[in-house]
């Protein structure tokens, strides 16, 4: 079976969001909240997200951002989501996500990409160090209450 990757459409958006939900387990990502979000990043430009089809079925995603640095006349990639379906782990499904947006970044002439992980998601860490990526950091994140 040949993967092919090529950039979401609205068709392609329930299955994007069932792999938010089911793989990477962000039950707060719904139909509604991703295609106004879908939306919002298709205006700003510099947001992207691929799916991969397997016989025209979405088996996996990746977005990405192409953030600005100082000191980086670039910027770099920040890959803010990765997932395939559980059916189709280990039939090279994100490597070829990964290759995908390596190349992007490449014909870009963007030569960093960053991600970040859960701490417990072990199984995805051992793939991004498979697939080339270092471990070098840490990310922090902290939920503000927008309670006034």
């Amino acid at each position: 079976m040949e993967i092919k990757i090529r950039e979401v459409v609205a068709n392609d958006y329930t299955e994007v969001v069932f792999l938010w939900n089911d793989v990477l387990g962000v039950r707060t990502v719904t139909d509604e909240n991703f295609r106004v979000s879908m939306e919002q990043m298709m205006k700003a430009g510099n947001y992207k997200t691929f799916v991969a089809l397997l016989e025209n079925h979405v088996v996996g995603f990746i977005s990405i951002v192409h953030a600005l640095a100082v000191g980086s006349a670039n910027g770099y990639l920040h890959i803010t989501g990765l997932a395939v379906n559980n059916d189709f782990q280990r039939h090279k499904v994100g490597t070829e996500l990964l290759r995908f947006t390596e190349n992007y970044a490449k014909d870009r002439g963007i030569s960093s990409i960053i991600l970040c992980s859960g701490m417990n998601r072990t199984g995805a860490h051992a793939f991004y160090e498979h697939n080339g990526y270092d471990r070098d950091s840490y990310c922090f994140d902290k939920i503000i209450n927008l309670d006034y």
